[in-house]
């Protein structure tokens, strides 16, 4: 099966991976669901935050709780986004500064080294659509 986006409704749909995983998608407001611009950001957060994982956990503590903010610009009326921007969340309270900034150029490092998603987005790749036509 891999992936796949499957209508339940007006402008309800279900995201479905081959591990049993659903994700609610539809349009920009509609409740309980993501729009597909909200999951392409939350895919950009994920990817940094599991890339980054080991890193925060290992410098901060196994039991670190971190957040991930993501945000994009949009021009009004855009039908794309201009930018993507994510935003770590971490108590780095008992780390000295020099080690606060090791840490933060080695998640920057591995995000551009490993996270596929960021690394998509940025290079920039065709997309590609294919409809029945018989």
């Amino acid at each position: 099966m891999g992936l796949e986006v499957q209508r339940q409704g007006e402008h309800e749909f279900v995201g479905r991976n081959e591990r049993g995983a659903e994700v609610r998608i539809g349009r920009k407001g509609a409740e309980g669901a993501f729009s597909p611009a909200e999951l392409l950001q939350i895919a950009a957060a994920g990817c940094s935050a599991v890339t980054a994982e080991e890193l925060i956990t290992r410098r901060v503590g196994e039991d670190s709780k971190f957040r991930v903010e993501v945000s994009a610009d949009r021009r009004e009326g855009a039908s794309e986004l201009d930018a993507v921007h994510v935003k770590f969340d971490v108590d780095l309270a008992n780390l000295a500064q020099s080690d606060r900034e090791a840490l933060a150029v080695a998640v920057d490092r591995a995000i551009e080294r490993l996270c596929t998603v960021s690394r998509t987005l940025k290079k920039g790749i065709p997309v590609t659509e294919e409809f029945p036509t018989d």
